[in-house]
Parts: structure tokens; C-alpha cells; sequence
């Protein structure tokens, strides 16, 4: 699978300002193909990982309701040097994972 992951991280007086964005379609289930009136399956990311150091920070479960290529943005103690990862799960089993040094 291509990269999916795009992550920026900086360090501002001990915070840690993280910007990613995940590139998924995000499909509900509910769609349908204009010819055919067939549904779209379901294709969503069901759960994100962030680690900062090795060490999980946050874990997020998400669900259909989340939009097409995901903005996520969030605060986390650290400093300049550390290594932040992202990883995803999404319901078909598709995985990624980035890694990103704070500058």
C-alpha cells in the first residue's frame, strides 16, 4: 500500500504540537454507485495509535462518521528530538504507521 501518512511535529515550551493527515477514503457503507445503485462497502479507519518515544500517548477509536482523509491535530508533552508515530487499523485490516522527529 502507498504511504497514507503525512506527520509534522514541533516543540513549543515543553508542548509538543502534532499535525497529520491520513489519506482513506472513509466510506460508510451508506453510499451508492449512481449506475448500478449497488452500496459502497464500508471502508473506515477504526482505531490510531500515537506514541511518542515508544510509548503510546494516545489511542483513538473512531468510527463510519469521521470524514475522507482525516485531519488530526493535538498536544503532547515533549521536547525537540523526540520521535512521534502514528499507526491506523481500519476495518478490512489495512494497516500504516509514520514516524516523525520534533523539530
Amino acid at each position: 500500500m502507498a504511504r497514507t501518512l503525512k506527520i509534522r511535529a514541533h516543540e513549543i515550551d515543553g508542548q509538543v504540537i502534532v499535525k497529520s493527515v491520513i489519506n482513506h477514503p472513509m466510506e460508510t457503507g451508506r453510499r451508492k454507485v449512481q449506475k448500478t445503485g449497488k452500496k459502497i462497502p464500508p471502508h473506515f479507519i477504526k482505531e490510531v495509535i500515537v506514541s511518542r518515544n515508544r510509548r503510546i500517548v494516545m489511542e483513538a477509536f473512531w468510527g463510519k462518521s469521521i470524514s475522507r482523509n482525516p485531519f488530526l491535530s493535538f498536544q503532547i508533552p515533549g521536547r525537540k528530538g523526540d520521535t512521534i508515530t502514528i499507526s491506523w487499523l481500519d476495518n478490512r485490516g489495512n494497516t500504516d504507521s509514520a514516524s516523525a522527529k520534533v523539530r
